[in-house]
């Protein structure tokens, strides 16, 4: 183990180098051979600021490494001068090791190599003094608190405020905070507007939480990268040592650096200027969580005489699939620009396909796997399960594809996440479906009995076990008996009897034959307070919680009553719990960047689901560029060939709503895809589904594939390709007064979804009640139902 600490990285960086050392860099640089012309260039331009625009499956990490290698081979730094960031500390580990075989030695003494945040504590711990208030500051010694302990804090000065966490929760405001420091804004640095945040309250607890901070001695993560950007603000010479020390600072995926990343490079790099920030701006896909694809777009006017150097040649995919990705992303304004190419010849066009519902989509995506796996596709040959990925925009979208599998027996495995029903929110539901079919299954009272918080704590739990432990029942039944007994009190006895109550009306109807199982898993839901939980969650994955309980009560309505349900859960889960070594991979596309697979099926590309509407409606046309470089993301993770589909109905709230295709769709070039006909699909025979048809528009074959083909569809159609651009926005205050002129039980009106009623209001956010069930929209969206013209809806229905 090298014993090379912090302490001698300075030492080491504020020599020079030795003139023997710069000697020997006429050594022989035999890792210069395999890199083609662009790569090369890349790696010997080490002078003045470079940015290398690095296509998907470019080669790009190869080239950033060989880099570091040149520059230590060559003798123009030490390790100890040269300033490598990732985002990951897998991806820093797997430079070191690269870089190692590429000098065929050891590289010792590269304290510098990491992740921004490992970087900038190093960076505090050395002068943890110079951060505070005047009156407190850090000491070096700082603890790092994870994400539970700040929501914790931040709980405890929600309370001390006297504001109702449950309408204004910690975890809300965490998000808020973090967002804030992810810009660099301490405190006193926020704008008038957005000191107003979470109820007037935002900049008060910022500043108290802060200052509590400083009094435990503890930093978050969001303030590693924020106090290092104040440190170098506000004491020169500090920066002015550090920018002495690193001689050269290199950059990986710089697409996905937010404000503070972004700051604390350029006070790094401002002096000596050998900054290479290696990126793709055509795979900035993390704008929801704050990267700012602007700074790689603007690196050229940050850094004038900038040389940039684009890997386009593609070492990945076929032609048609680089085709196809290079004509979608086309259509985005914001990019520096490139074209992807490859000296690989032939291959499959990306397969397009429509179906009339996600179910078929699903059924036809296990077919054509267990086909490519049986070696029944002749151009492809036997694949291993291994090689098969499915991309979906959304989390929601893996029920329907785990359901089959488990179903047909396919193997499989969830990428970036757990499987579907092994989400927590989908084990709170199954667990009080379990309670309302077995009274006496303890183990689901046991999660549930306080989920939603109903006072319950681990005091008045021991109590309930107690009570049947000695009454030899069960805890449901021992939750009865102690209510009655008065063994508990306060407001928990009165939620407990509440609940008890409740299970026993469920129960009730469990058994009733007439009551629709559908339904009662609904009401179970809503009754519980289990769904508004979610509801008033403002966490980001709240959202994405409250579509996968939809598609829990979308996949009851395939069995006969909620005991069925569960057996079949229950025994396709045990059936798969085995260990597999292959298996097929189904993650969201925010997951898959960095992976590739032979095959790649891309299903669910519809307006709305992908693009995301959400996305639009919150950042407009910044939102649909981001959604269309995920779209890009997607097309290049496949090698030999790639699969796009489309539902032309989804079923929601047990009612069928009608799609439009994905508006990318149309941007494919028509060359590089070839459309697709499902047998049997709006009542056509195998026979015809099999017919060939001749080469036209991609909307055209579609309708000729039956698809989409009615006097509604082709109005929609029309209408979609006279869509105008979403207008840009940048929701950064609150606003209220859309929403003021609103009432909670006004009739309104939207675009999307039609007429519906207000059922409540949250500043500038209403929650309507639409035909297709509950929506959260900004009041600006909406107009009241009397004002909206006449004729719209009806003519709007495809079929």
């Amino acid at each position: 183990m090298s014993n090379f600490d912090d302490s001698d990285a300075f030492e080491a960086a504020a020599a020079p180098v030795p003139l023997s050392q710069r000697a020997i860099g006429a050594r022989p640089v035999p890792y210069l051979d395999g890199l083609n012309p662009a790569q090369r260039a890349a790696v010997e331009a080490l002078d003045g600021p470079v940015l290398l625009l690095a296509g998907a499956g470019t080669g790009k990490t190869r080239a950033l490494t060989t880099r570091i290698a040149h520059l230590l081979n060559l003798g123009r730094a030490r390790p100890g001068q040269i300033l490598a960031v990732t985002f990951t500390n897998k991806a820093a580990r797997e430079m070191k090791e690269r870089v190692a075989r590429l000098l065929g030695e050891a590289v010792e003494g590269m304290p510098w190599l990491g992740t921004f945040h490992s970087i900038s504590v190093k960076i505090l711990r050395r002068h943890a003094e110079l951060i505070g208030d005047g009156e407190l500051h850090l000491k070096p010694s700082f603890t790092i608190l994870d994400t539970d302990d700040q929501i914790r804090l931040l709980r405890q000065l929600i309370l001390a405020g006297n504001i109702d966490e449950k309408r204004w929760p910690a975890r809300q405001l965490a998000h808020l905070i973090d967002s804030w420091k992810n810009r660099c804004l301490s405190p006193s640095q926020l704008p008038r507007g957005e000191e107003r945040a979470f109820d007037g309250w935002g900049g008060r607890l910022y500043a108290a939480y802060q200052r509590r901070l400083l009094e435990l001695n503890a930093t978050d993560f969001g303030d590693l990268l924020m106090h290092c950007v104040h440190l170098f603000q506000a004491h020169p010479d500090v920066l002015r040592s550090w920018q002495d020390r690193f001689r050269y600072i290199l950059v990986d995926e710089y697409q996905d650096t937010n404000v503070a990343q972004y700051m604390w490079l350029r006070l790094l790099a401002s002096a000596h200027r050998n900054i290479c920030c290696v990126g793709d701006d055509d795979q900035s896909i993390y704008g929801w969580r704050g990267a700012e694809v602007g700074n790689i777009l603007r690196f050229e006017s940050d850094f004038p005489g900038a040389q940039v150097i684009r890997l386009e040649q593609n070492y990945r995919s076929t032609p048609h699939i680089l085709a196809a990705a290079s004509g979608l992303i086309a259509a985005n304004r914001g990019r520096l620009g490139k074209t992807l190419w490859t000296e690989v010849e032939g291959g499959e066009k990306v397969r397009l396909i429509g179906h009339w519902d996600s179910e078929a989509e699903a059924r036809w995506i296990g077919e054509e796997i267990e086909a490519f796996h049986g070696g029944h596709r002749a151009a492809l040959g036997r694949r291993n399960l291994n090689d098969i990925a499915i991309l979906v925009r959304a989390s929601h979208q893996m029920r329907a594809f785990e359901d089959r599998f488990m179903t047909i027996g396919l193997p499989y495995r969830v990428i970036g996440g757990p499987r579907f029903y092994e989400r927590a929110e989908i084990r709170d539901a199954m667990a009080y479906f379990r309670l309302a079919v077995s009274p006496a299954d303890d183990l689901a009272f046991e999660r549930i009995v306080n989920v939603p918080k109903r006072g319950l704590g681990e005091k008045a739990v021991q109590t309930i076990q107690r009570e049947a432990r000695e009454r030899n029942l069960s805890l449901l039944e021992g939750a009865v008996s102690t209510v009655a007994t008065g063994a508990l009190g306060g407001k928990g006895a009165a939620a407990l009897r509440q609940f008890t109550e409740a299970m026993g009306r469920w129960h009730a109807d469990a058994l009733d034959s007439r009551v629709s199982h559908v339904e009662l898993a609904e009401r179970i839901l809503d009754e519980s307070g289990y769904t508004a939980m979610w509801q008033n969650d403002k966490s980001p994955d709240a959202p994405g919680r409250l579509e996968n309980l939809k598609e829990l009560i979308k996949a009851l309505e395939e069995f006969e009553n909620l005991q069925g349900f569960l057996e079949h859960v229950a025994l396709v889960m045990d059936n798969d719990s085995g260990e597999q070594t292959d298996e097929v991979s189904i993650m969201t596309l925010h997951a898959a960047k960095g992976l590739e697979y032979p095959i790649v099926f891309l299903p669910g590309w519809e307006d709305g689901l992908f693009p995301s509407q959400r996305s639009m409606d919150e950042s407009g046309l910044k939102g649909l560029e981001e959604e269309r470089r995920l779209a890009y993301v997607g097309i290049t993770r496949g090698r030999e060939l790639v699969t796009i589909s489309f539902a032309g109905n989804r079923r929601m709230y047990g009612q069928w709503q009608s799609s439009l295709p994905s508006r990318f769709i149309d941007e494919l070039p028509e060359d590089h895809v070839e459309v697709l006909t499902p047998p049997g699909l709006y009542g056509g025979g195998y026979g015809a589904a099999a017919q060939p048809f001749a080469p036209s528009a991609i909307h055209e074959r579609a309708a000729q594939s039956d698809v989409y083909n009615s006097p509604g569809w082709k109005r929609m159609q029309q209408r979609s390709a006279e869509r105008a651009q979403p207008v840009h926005r940048t929701p950064v205050v609150i606003d209220a007064e859309p929403a003021a002129r609103f009432s909670v039980g006004d009739r309104v009106f939207h675009q999307k979804f039609g007429n519906g009623t207000i059922m409540g209001i949250a500043e500038d956010t209403l929650t309507v009640e639409f035909a297709t069930g509950f929506k959260t929209i900004k009041a600006g969206y909406v107009q009241p139902a009397s004002q909206a013209g006449s004729g719209g809806a009806m003519d709007d229905v495809p079929f």
